[in-house]
């Protein structure tokens, strides 16, 4: 799959699944993040969820997309927790749905979950292996 073709996918899927550590024990749950024009997945969590003390303890995460056609996208990279105002901003104008929980980017409960991506690995049906390439 072409770079392309792999974020065609992942604004197709919509949500993703995100999967952290901790205690040796994955963790995932679905997310809708957005891709930025860098590249980056920014995400929106709760000020009180778990992944935020997951993420500070062990930052390596991916995400998970799949679309209708069973084409698939693994996305590797290194998370990190924010509060800047300004990608706040990013996430808040390009996520609809984070109006139903928060007041706006200013809100103190809206935490970002910013991943710098390394790796993708996409595979459609056709495909024997996966290929491997950037987002950057």
């Amino acid at each position: 799959m072409t770079k392309e073709e792999i974020i065609d996918l992942i604004k197709d899927a919509g949500f993703g699944v995100l999967a952290t550590l901790e205690n040796n024990q994955p963790k995932a749950r679905p997310m809708m993040p957005y891709l930025d024009e860098n590249g980056n997945l920014l995400l929106a969590v709760l000020s009180h969820s778990r992944t935020i003390p997951q993420i500070k303890k062990n930052p390596h995460v991916e995400m998970c997309y799949i679309d209708r056609k069973m084409c698939f996208a693994r996305i590797s990279g290194k998370a990190s927790v924010s509060i800047d105002i300004p990608k706040k901003q990013v996430a808040w104008d390009n996520i609809p749905m984070l109006r139903q929980y928060f007041a706006g980017p200013e809100d103190p409960n809206f935490v970002l979950i910013e991943i710098d991506t390394s790796t993708v690995e996409a595979m459609t049906p056709r495909q024997k292996t996966p290929d491997v390439l950037s987002l950057k």
